[in-house]
């Protein structure tokens, strides 16, 4: 692929000049003292010029430029709390040699780091560290470049990059090309694909992970390797093993995908009342997963109204590999209950199905995709995943709309499985949601800072979590790692008992091939320099 436009080599005397005009070092502090150290080593460790005006941010040089810049594109925003701890500066590098660089001097110094590529982690890992502080942030959203290559349906793109920059620069080059990844558009394309990358064209095509050809990433070394010099077992590994346990995802290398010129997507949103008996919610359970491969099917389960009107809400959104003619004979044969008229299905071309999957409302310019932002504002939120294997009966959807009525802003999604994701082994990634999978269960509930109960919505979610046990996957229970849950476990300081802690989250995300993700962690990484919460821990 094309590399980040190289800057002009300085003189190491030049850069320290540069350094110490931007930034005051106070010699008493420890941490101002580690970040001296940190910027002298990297400049001796890269062969490319290091602006620190664009590239460096410590509350020392600007607080609100740091505050800014760590909040850009952190999602979650309970982990932004003053309460928490925040990192003692933030490096965002425009070319992999500094990738590189911070590595080596990271560890030199022994400091710890955290690497975040769209921020849309559910428990803030990527920004927050409650294991080891102080510690560095490492932002990638500057290295965003993609390079598609449409006469070998192949693509580089770079960790910084939203799913959004992505797909429209797909269909810059092609209208009948695309990629099987995320549906939320801001979502950045590093840290999506460690932990699978699901998306609407999932049945047809697999995951986002089930797609990659190649990687570069940087090791525990610093050392950039790409598939050929990592190896197969590490390539293995990041592709659903989730990030910040092997390494630094600096670009994959993907496979794109045929999609037709026109597509179609519907949303129809019945509530409870017009849902006699469940029967809709009942016949969706058992069809959704047996579908045709280019029909994607989900349901959105939210509340509306208020007081003693409120209500449950079930909105079935989809998306079609196809015209609508062709839906609508799909769907009069294998779901008629859902009542889908013609007037109800939209056609557009594939990227425009992405901002409208995405939530942005329809005929949305194309281009808002390019600004890296979500339609919907930034909230406090907590969320949960489950996966489903045999439909629920109406008693315990009755049981789940109760508990939906419960909370101010509740949102529970269920995804279909099949297809594709039936066809593909369990052991061919660390992904192991396969054969045997009906549909994924995501709970999220959120609050406006203006709400001072948190503790009322976090126990909300948990209630209705254990209320689930009996609906869903068992031994193990399982989860999507890419929804990070602390509550299923997490690493603590001590790194001797990393393994045994982390034995239950791994089955719960990984199942079998967890224990083959420590073996290989064990290998590339035994002194655990990439760790977090709920990192792969090498074994003891």
């Amino acid at each position: 692929m094309g590399s980040s436009r190289k800057f002009p080599v300085f003189s190491f005397l030049s850069i320290l000049a540069l350094y110490f005009s931007l930034y005051t070092i106070t010699p008493t502090s420890s941490l101002a003292s580690l970040q001296d150290q940190f910027i002298n080593c990297v400049q001796r460790n890269t062969h490319v010029y290091f602006p620190l005006e664009k590239t460096f941010f410590a509350p020392a040089k600007n607080v609100s430029m740091f505050s800014q810049f760590l909040e850009s594109t952190a999602q979650n925003i309970r982990f932004l709390k003053k309460s928490l701890p925040k990192p003692g500066f933030i490096i965002s590098p425009i070319h992999e040699s500094h990738v590189q660089a911070s590595v080596i001097c990271a560890k030199k110094l022994r400091m710890h780091l955290r690497v975040r590529s769209g921020g849309h982690d559910y428990e803030g890992l990527s920004y927050v560290s409650q294991i080891v502080k102080p510690f560095i942030l490492m932002d990638l959203s500057k290295m965003r470049q993609a390079d598609i290559n449409i006469k070998d349906n192949s693509a580089w793109v770079q960790s910084g990059s939203t799913l959004g920059e992505l797909y429209y620069r797909i269909a810059e080059k092609s209208k009948v090309h695309g990629f099987p990844a995320g549906l939320c558009s801001s979502l950045g394309i590093g840290g999506h694909i460690t932990g699978g990358a699901y998306g609407s064209m999932m049945r047809k095509y697999g995951l986002g992970a089930d797609n990659v050809l190649d990687a570069k990433i940087v090791d525990a070394n610093g050392r950039l390797l790409d598939r050929a010099a990592m190896g197969e077992d590490t390539f293995w590994a990041i592709r659903g093993g989730a990030g910040g346990s092997f390494g630094i995802i600096l670009a994959w290398k993907i496979k794109l995908v045929p999609v037709p010129q026109t597509v179609t997507v519907f949303t129809i949103t019945k509530t409870l009342q017009q849902d006699v008996g469940h029967k809709i919610i009942t016949k969706w359970q058992r069809v959704a997963d047996k579908l045709v491969e280019e029909l994607f099917i989900r349901v959105l389960f939210n509340v509306a109204g208020t007081g003693g009107n409120k209500t449950v809400t079930m909105s079935y959104n989809s998306l079609f590999l196809g015209g609508k003619g062709i839906l609508m004979k799909v769907m009069k044969k294998s779901f008629p209950e859902l009542g889908l008229t013609l007037k109800d299905c939209i056609e557009m071309s594939w990227l425009e199905s992405i901002a409208y999957i995405s939530g942005f409302p329809t005929h949305t310019p194309t281009n808002i995709l390019l600004q890296g932002k979500s339609p919907f504002p930034k909230v406090n939120f907590k969320a949960k995943s489950d996966f489903v294997k045999t439909p629920i009966p109406e008693s315990g959807l009755k049981g789940i709309f109760q508990k939906l009525l419960k909370e101010d802003i509740p949102l529970m999604i269920w995804n279909p499985y099949g297809g594709m994701m039936a066809k593909i082994p369990e052991s061919q990634i660390p992904f192991p949601h396969r054969k045997g999978v009906l549909f994924k269960v995501q709970y999220v509930t959120s609050w406006l800072d203006s709400d001072k109960r948190p503790s009322k919505h976090m126990n909300w979610i948990r209630d209705f979590y254990n209320y689930m046990t009996p609906y869903v996957s068992s031994n193990p229970r399982q989860a999507y790692v890419n929804y990070r849950d602390l509550d299923l476990g997490k690493n603590t300081k001590d790194r001797k008992t990393c393994f045994k802690q982390a034995q239950g989250w791994g089955a719960n995300y990984f199942k079998n091939n967890f224990n083959r993700l420590v073996s290989i962690k064990s290998k590339v990484d035994p002194e655990n320099f990439f760790r977090h919460e709920q990192s792969i821990p090498p074994m003891p």
